[in-house]
């Protein structure tokens, strides 16, 4: 009696305020279409950060994130209060360790055997890039016309401070039908890498609007940023489409999301009737604040892989936490992705600086030299023949370490 009036409370409240929507996946079409380069670089990155890849571990076991804070406010409500800031990093670092209180009530017991830490912890940052001190938090006043879907990183809203340090997250006037969007890592590295959001659906406090008060919707969108998709794909317009895959085994697949009210077990959306069901409760799919408890062991597996791959600077961050490693440890975090490849390789090595990479044929050939900066920059190997080559990489003409890579 009680979940069935539970689903049709929430039910009512969702087609009141409005169902969840996220912009990722249109935002991403719009970043795909602007650089195709990065298109033609998409299945690599996909198959790579879907892999079980038993060398891309992270050299922390707990990951710091820090975090800029961008308001763009029209009025004095949308200037939301350093609390309601504050408490959404405090969903967040619950959220990502799994945390919160609600797990054991909304996750069935069926489902938890799948859940993971994900080992991740967000703070406001305390430097600024020059090493200067910083709240984290820098606000902004704009005109009652700003587009903020548009404009919000751009310098007439706030510029991002450097995204391979910090993840940024700009807050403001969202217009309907998104709550907010995040960029996959496919981005890392651009101009509007982050997290836009709606001030209403920021926090737990302040102007905080319900059902999404919960500060749910940016660890969903931040689920986006650390590489995860949604439980129905891209597109999900049909079960077994190539779009229609999350990478992730342990989420049933599904070709909807679903918006609230559901009952476990729901298969109302699943590609396969199971006795479980939809896990409609994941973090990645669309129910409310209150019906989102967890992530799984295998979007966790995607996580691990961005942070060796193309999130690996945020690994040398000292923005607010000071990261101390030995020789050894810096040499393991040496990591280089897409392995196997078509289009690229990058080299991500954020504790030990590489300026310079040779590439190798199976012959022992030196048939490549590159000047590098860092995670972010790509080496072309579309010309290279089919098979097996080596990489040598140096700092200032020394020696680090040496690796392999297969080009399909």
């Amino acid at each position: 009696m009680k979940k069935t009036f539970l689903f049709f409370t929430i039910l009512i409240l969702t087609n009141v305020f409005g169902q969840r929507s996220c912009g990722t996946d249109q935002k991403m079409k719009e970043f795909f279409a602007n650089n195709p380069d990065a298109l033609a670089r998409k299945q690599d990155l996909r198959n790579y950060l879907t892999t079980k890849n038993p060398n891309a571990k992270n050299i922390q076991t707990v990951i710091t994130i820090p975090v800029v804070v961008h308001v763009l406010y029209k009025n004095a409500a949308q200037n939301i209060s350093d609390a309601q800031i504050m408490s959404q990093l405090a969903v967040l670092n619950a959220d990502f360790r799994k945390l919160n209180t609600d797990y054991s009530s909304v996750v069935p017991a069926a489902f938890q055997a799948f859940s993971a830490d994900m080992e991740l912890v967000f703070c406001l940052a305390t430097k600024k890039s020059d090493g200067s001190p910083t709240t984290g938090i820098e606000r902004k006043s704009v005109a009652s016309n700003f587009n903020f879907p548009n404009n919000y990183y751009l310098s007439s809203g706030l510029l991002a401070w450097d995204p391979t340090k910090y993840l940024n997250i700009w807050v403001g006037d969202m217009p309907s039908p998104y709550l907010g969007w995040a960029y996959l890592p496919d981005a890392a590295g651009y101009p509007e890498d982050g997290l836009a959001i709606g001030y209403k659906y920021f926090g737990t406090t302040g102007v905080a609007e319900y059902p999404y008060n919960g500060g749910r919707t940016a660890t969903h969108e931040i689920g986006h940023y650390f590489g995860l998709l949604h439980p129905w794909g891209e597109d999900g317009s049909a079960c077994g489409t190539p779009d229609n895959n999350d990478g992730c085994a342990d989420t049933p697949a599904t070709n909807a999301p679903h918006y609230g009210g559901n009952v476990y077990p729901d298969n109302s959306n699943t590609c396969v009737f199971s006795t479980d069901g939809a896990m409609f409760m994941n973090f990645m799919d669309y129910v409310t604040d209150e019906e989102m408890a967890f992530f799984t062991n295998d979007q966790k597996n995607i996580k691990t892989n961005t942070m060796a791959g193309p999130r690996a600077s945020l690994l040398n961050s000292n923005a607010c936490s000071f990261l101390s490693v030995n020789d050894i440890e810096k040499a393991n975090s040496i990591n280089l992705f897409p392995n196997p490849t078509t289009q690229y390789i990058s080299i991500a090595s954020p504790l030990t600086k590489i300026n310079e990479v040779e590439i190798f044929n199976s012959e022992g050939r030196l048939i490549k030299r590159v000047s590098i900066n860092n995670e972010t920059d790509k080496i072309d190997v579309r010309d290279f023949a089919a098979g097996v080559y080596f990489v040598r990489t140096y700092n200032e003409k020394a020696f680090v370490k040496s690796m392999k890579f297969i080009k399909k």
